[in-house]
């Protein structure tokens, strides 16, 4: 589904025009080969780790319940298991996907949020979703995969951040000092608040700044996976991420990543940076795609 919102106040940064009228990859753009051998040359002890979060599916029909769903929407992905040939030879499944569900690690696809009417970079939304499929900004632009270096700033080491913390542009620089590397051109930025919507969903959670977005914009990031998020429009204000850094900048953003193992993995290794892979299914036309993204070191 893409959704609409309203230019936020203030003078908020944008990307439109910066690659064409036309452009679906946004700031995967700053991809350079040079910024692919970079983060291909983080790669240097073969450890993995996964940025996301496990999912186990809810049976739609037959066999146990599954599991209760900690966020007031349905299951991140339903379940019709089936048997077939006499005797069974084989099992096949049919699986609903909640693409956008926050208890599952996914990919926005630049338009599943439109701004005063428009999707990134100012296409119309009636145009962008004519015929009743996603035909400009889908999943599409994922095809290739992503390969790039990654950067992990951990904003609370070994702790967490406080409920309803504003994360602004000092939060992101300490935490950049602190990892001992800059952030560099086309480099994926990983932030880690030690939140997670699954556990601390009672209380209100941190949330990022348009400040915050200004600086990833000043500093060309390619792609946002992160452990948090926006701040509800409930609360008194736009969101920052989903109405300025994606339909604005062109920015992908991972929302739900699963970021524990690899902020234990990088203080024990005493490197925050690694090569930052993601292989999306080459699904076009739709808004958003469950990921599994990788970080390699």
């Amino acid at each position: 589904m893409t959704e609409s919102m309203t230019t936020p106040e203030g003078d908020a940064p944008d990307n439109w025009g910066r690659w064409g009228p036309d452009d679906e990859r946004g700031t995967l753009n700053y991809i350079t080969d040079a910024a692919r051998r970079r983060g291909v040359e983080e790669a240097r002890v073969g450890r993995v780790v996964s940025l996301a979060e496990p999912i186990t599916p809810v049976v739609v029909a037959g066999g146990r319940p599954g599991p209760p769903s900690m966020a007031m929407m349905p299951a991140p992905i339903l379940q019709i298991m089936a048997f077939t040939g006499s005797p069974a030879i084989a099992s096949v499944d049919v699986l609903t996907v909640n693409t956008h569900h926050p208890a599952m690690t996914h990919i926005d696809a630049l338009s599943h949020v439109a701004i005063d009417g428009q999707v990134y970079p100012g296409v119309p939304l009636d145009v962008a979703t004519a015929g009743g499929t996603l035909r400009h900004g889908s999943t599409g632009a994922f095809a290739e995969g992503i390969v790039t270096r990654g950067l992990l700033l951990d904003l609370a080491p070994g702790g967490r951040l406080e409920p309803d913390h504003a994360v602004t542009r000092i939060d992101l620089e300490d935490a950049e000092q602190r990892a001992r590397s800059r952030l560099e051109s086309g480099d994926a930025l990983v932030i880690r608040g030690g939140r997670s919507l699954l556990k601390d969903f009672t209380e209100p959670l941190p949330w990022i700044t348009l400040e915050a977005v200004r600086w990833m914009h000043e500093r060309e990031i390619s792609v946002l996976a992160s452990d948090i998020g926006d701040r509800p429009p409930a609360a008194g204000s736009f969101m920052a991420l989903h109405a300025v850094a994606l339909p604005r900048l062109g920015i992908p953003l991972i929302d739900g990543a699963n970021v524990r193992s690899l902020a234990e993995t990088c203080a024990e290794l005493d490197r925050w940076t690694f090569l930052f892979t993601l292989g999306a299914i080459p699904l076009g036309g739709a808004t958003g795609l469950p990921v599994n993204p990788l970080a390699i070191f």
